[in-house]
């Protein structure tokens, strides 16, 4: 039986994908040549219908246990991301069940930066009906009261103070790393350190995050408008197979992530206030400037590689 000894579980949009890829290159680490299995997102098949796209995610869940320890190296510490184990409280339970002594990874990053990332990706691939993230974000509990998957959970998945709370629960502080998305950004080898230091591997042998997953946001033309609803009927009809092409010409002259403006940004503030406070207290560490203006945003990472696409997590690289 071949599991993995840590997990990479939140959040969604704070490059995750970018840190599996890193941690892939430590000659001490195997990461699961699927960086999104989803594993303990459910006890079983998963859903097959929700909101756009999400019967296409549905379909990529590895969870048939075989499949899931198929994707692991014996003779190695395995890992693997998944950034929803963090938000499903069921999954914390799972997790405990299968594999209590785990290692965990949090990286928590502005709420608000992450709600509108979140947004800007379904935006881009055209799977977005909604062309305003604070509209779309007051949209979340009709959304979810409809089924749609937890990608759709812009504001849910942002408020990590709940989130940690529960998953000290069934896990001890020392199992359990947490840092700043900035810190990959702006600190990555020192930040890497810490995570190889946190999993008892050696440290000093990776220094830099790729940029991976880079969202880019598309302007709002009549032409995106038109193919965004073609991508939408093709998703409920055939899947990937009619979606793909389409959402890399909506994604082609994609610039990067545009910047909220202090209005949009004060509106959105208020999802998170409490649970900011909350996660202060969890953590001891001060959040504060999350609740104030930016003096970054957008797209921190610039643009896109170039023959770079929106990432597909549940397929292997």
């Amino acid at each position: 039986m071949t599991l993995p000894g840590f997990l990479v579980i939140g959040a969604p949009k704070a490059a995750t994908t970018a840190l599996h890829a890193a941690l892939n290159a430590h000659p001490d680490l195997h990461m699961s040549p699927v960086k999104e299995p989803k594993f303990f997102l459910s006890d079983g098949p998963p859903p097959e219908r929700g909101g756009p796209g999400d019967a296409e995610t549905y379909r990529e869940h590895v969870w048939r246990r075989d499949d899931y320890e198929a994707l692991f190296r014996p003779g190695y510490l395995n890992g693997e991301s998944t950034p929803f184990y963090l938000y499903d409280r069921d999954a914390h339970r799972r997790i405990k069940a299968l594999i209590p002594e785990v290692r965990l990874i949090v990286v928590v990053r502005d709420p608000v930066e992450r709600a509108h990332s979140n947004w800007t990706h379904l935006w881009s691939a055209g799977l977005e009906p909604v062309g305003d993230v604070v509209e779309a974000c007051a949209r979340e509990p009709e959304r979810i009261r409809a089924g749609w998957a937890p990608f759709w959970h812009y504001v849910g998945l942002g408020k990590y103070g709940e989130q940690l709370r529960d998953l000290y629960d069934l896990f001890t502080e020392e199992q359990v790393l947490v840092f700043r998305y900035r810190d990959l950004l702006d600190r990555p080898g020192e930040t890497l350190d810490r995570i190889c230091g946190h999993l008892g591997v050696r440290t000093g042998l990776i220094s830099e995050v790729p940029r991976e997953n880079v969202t880019v946001h598309p302007q709002e033309t009549v032409l995106h408008q038109v193919l965004s609803q073609v991508v939408r009927v093709g998703d409920r009809l055939g899947g990937q197979v009619l979606t793909a092409p389409l959402a890399r010409v909506l994604q082609r002259d994609g610039k990067a992530r545009r910047p909220l403006t202090w209005e949009q940004r004060q509106e959105l503030i208020a999802y998170f206030t409490d649970d900011v406070k909350l996660l202060e207290e969890v953590t001891g560490e001060d959040f504060s400037d999350w609740i104030g203006p930016r003096d970054r945003s957008g797209g921190q990472v610039g643009h896109r590689p170039e023959g770079q696409g929106q990432a597909r997590n549940g397929r292997p690289r």
